[in-house]
């Protein structure tokens, strides 16, 4: 799906534009003039559709003039995993663009693609993480005590449709 934006020119004497591409951005802007005459050169770049993914990675990204060719780039080289890990390393752990934009695959998050924390109990006992339990007595396990203890390391989000409980590292 093509990412359409509108540069929305601070200049209030200015009507702004719609456009699809970096290359379209640079050559209606630089001849974009206000009522008179005078050159726009400051712009609000606002997302107004794509793929839902996208526009999640354009909040987390903070895209503006000065970002929008990496933006691009990044929308068109990364995968939805990609996008999600940078999505949840700069929206919602705290790190910055430089540290997750190389390959945000490198940021040591854990993510799991699940309904809830009881679920993310449920694959730990499974998985043996709390060591070997005999399966006939996970049945008297407190899933729901678990899960609660999970919420102290993990967070759930919701990214493009997709429920996600991660761990920041």
């Amino acid at each position: 799906m093509t990412l359409n934006f509108y540069a929305q020119p601070y200049d209030i004497s200015a009507e702004g534009f719609y456009f699809v591409s970096v290359e379209e951005y640079n050559k209606q802007a630089s001849s974009l003039k206000n009522n008179y005459g005078d050159a726009i050169e400051e712009f609000e770049i606002q997302f107004i559709d794509g793929e839902i993914i996208d526009c999640e990675l354009a909040k987390a990204w903070g895209v503006n003039q000065g970002n929008l060719s990496e933006f691009f780039n990044a929308t068109n080289e990364w995968d939805d995993n990609q996008k999600t890990h940078y999505i949840i390393a700069v929206g919602e752990c705290g790190y910055s663009h430089d540290q997750a934009n190389d390959d945000p695959i490198d940021i040591e998050i854990d993510i799991y693609e699940l309904d809830s924390l009881i679920d993310l109990a449920y694959q730990f006992v499974e998985e043996g993480l709390f060591g070997d339990i005999p399966e006939r007595l996970q049945s008297y396990l407190d899933y729901d005590k678990i899960s609660n203890d999970l919420g102290f390391d993990y967070t759930e989000t919701n990214i493009a449709g997709n429920n996600l409980i991660y761990r920041c590292a």
